[in-house]
């Protein structure tokens, strides 16, 4: 029974199914369930869901065993398979490809970053050569950290091919599990308390009043609750980053599923390939200023390996986040909460960064006012950081087309601008702490967009040219070696957790 100074959550009310909603309910049950806080989550079967073919980055894997859930029991019900990274191709001019992998590259010498002595050495090979990652990705390969001393095979870093749809059907079973409680109906009404202007209850059309002393609103790009009826305005970014519209598909599975995540630069925006067990996921994200929508459907189409398996999915968006993602006694998950282009892999991302950090700033009844400002510089630092990222793909290319001619032109961002000129001087690499993109992230894009600094770190001088170029052939036989002893991707799968 509540005393009188027990002021904890006795229920929350998740507005909204899909990934966002089934991974908030899945973490708040696995840990409120011991303060016994009633967690309900409203849905419609009417209402659908984008649910495509979805590429996810490493922390995806903290979130899966945070919760206890057994990793090939998942990949087998997700159709999944693994991804080392994403290989962008045609993207600075035709023809060429570089790879973004995840983990580490090389190793510092003396305390001098790898970058810095690999600047130094006259960057010899490809960048890719010193990423097992990248390497592995490159030839179809994967396998599972090893225990290894000094080895790469001790560092594979990797995160997950999914289908969307099927991950929140198991988030689903999961949540129900622990006592979430799930409500068929659609939300036509939200009633604000009158003396502070907090959610009171929400109303079904079935006429039921769902009231509640948290909400979470997994409701989409409209946002039912954080606009609808807080009003707290959304930060468009379609100055920044101009594509507003995506169109997806599914083909059929390939025979041999990369581990890579596949970008191609088409001419008014990029593709997707993301492969699954039961089939690859396609998409077309392009900006409708420089294409028409029957247009886009037909380079999509066109560029798929082996046809199309549905109609395409058409989908519209505007760059940007809500103003404040936690108002009042609401938080904004997903859609609801902004959209960035999945260009990185970012979107499950932010949902599970924001699950964590409500978790850490969990509020009681009384909503300490404290908590929801630093809750929302942390989530607004996020999205911009992640802006620039993505920014920095669009603003140095070679391409011709219009849409990439207009990149080349476009505003940039104090905070992307300050990280350029640092690289460009001396290679340095800008690196806030609980930033999602490591050094190695902005190393590998930036010089794979073609940005190249000056010179390098005065600290490698320290190092002998012949100390260099020795350490850097190590490095480049030792990653091959390890590469080559890694199994086929495909067979992995087979191997392990096959659907």
């Amino acid at each position: 029974m509540n005393t009188p100074s027990d002021r904890r959550l006795r229920s929350i009310v998740i507005v909204g199914g899909g990934t966002a909603g089934w991974m908030a309910a899945a973490s708040l049950a696995r840990y409120l369930k011991p303060l016994g806080t009633a967690i309900r989550l409203i849905e419609s079967e009417q209402i659908g869901t984008v649910g495509v073919g979805e590429a996810t980055i490493p922390p995806i894997m903290q979130f899966i065993r945070s919760l206890g859930i057994d990793e090939d029991e998942l990949i087998r019900a997700t159709r999944a398979t693994f991804k080392l990274g994403i290989e962008f191709r045609d993207w600075t001019q035709a023809g060429r490809r570089y790879v973004h992998p995840f983990g580490q590259a090389g190793y510092d010498m003396e305390g001098v970053p790898f970058h810095a002595w690999w600047l130094k050495g006259g960057r010899p090979g490809r960048l890719e050569d010193y990423s097992l990652m990248a390497t592995a990705g490159g030839q179809g390969r994967f396998m599972r950290p090893v225990a290894k001393r000094h080895s790469p095979l001790e560092g594979i870093t990797y995160a997950l091919h999914f289908d969307a749809g099927l991950f929140a059907r198991y988030l689903r079973t999961y949540a129900e599990q622990r006592g979430v409680v799930r409500t068929e109906g659609k939300v036509v009404e939200t009633v604000l308390k009158p003396d502070n202007g907090f959610i009171d209850h929400v109303v079904l059309d079935s006429g039921e009043k769902v009231a509640g002393d948290l909400f979470i609103d997994c409701s989409g790009f409209r946002g039912l609750l954080i606009e609808d009826a807080l009003k707290t305005g959304y930060d468009d970014w379609t100055h920044w980053l101009p594509c507003d519209r995506a169109l997806a598909v599914p083909s059929p599975r390939l025979a041999q599923p990369p581990s890579l995540t596949a970008v191609t630069a088409h001419e008014a925006g990029w593709q997707w390939r993301i492969p699954l067990q039961h089939r690859t996921g396609n998409g077309y994200v392009y900006s409708s200023a420089f294409t028409s929508d029957e247009r886009a459907r037909d380079v999509l189409l066109s560029n798929l390996e082996g046809g199309a398996l549905a109609d395409p999915l058409a989908l519209r968006f505007t760059a940007g986040r809500r103003k404040r993602a936690w108002e009042k006694n609401c938080v904004a998950l997903g859609l609801a909460g902004g959209f960035l282009e999945p260009l990185e892999s970012t979107s499950i991302h932010l949902i599970h960064r924001g699950i964590a950090l409500l978790l850490t700033h969990l509020p009681d009844r009384d909503f300490e006012p404290a908590d929801t400002v630093r809750y929302n510089c942390i989530v607004n630092a996020e999205y911009e950081r992640i802006r620039d990222f993505l920014l920095l793909h669009y603003a140095f290319t070679e391409r011709s087309d219009a849409l990439w001619r207009h990149c080349r032109n476009l505003p940039m961002p104090d905070s992307l601008k300050d990280r350029l000129d640092l690289f460009r001087g001396y290679g340095r690499i800008a690196s806030e702490p609980q930033e999602l993109f490591p050094v190695q992230s902005w190393l590998y894009v930036m010089m794979g967009q073609g940005i190249t600094p000056r010179s390098h770190d005065p600290m490698a001088d320290r190092l002998a040219p012949g100390q260099i170029s020795q350490a850097l052939g190590e490095l480049r036989q030792v990653v091959r070696a390890c590469a080559d002893a890694m199994p086929d991707h495909a067979a992995f799968i087979a191997g392990t957790c096959a659907a």
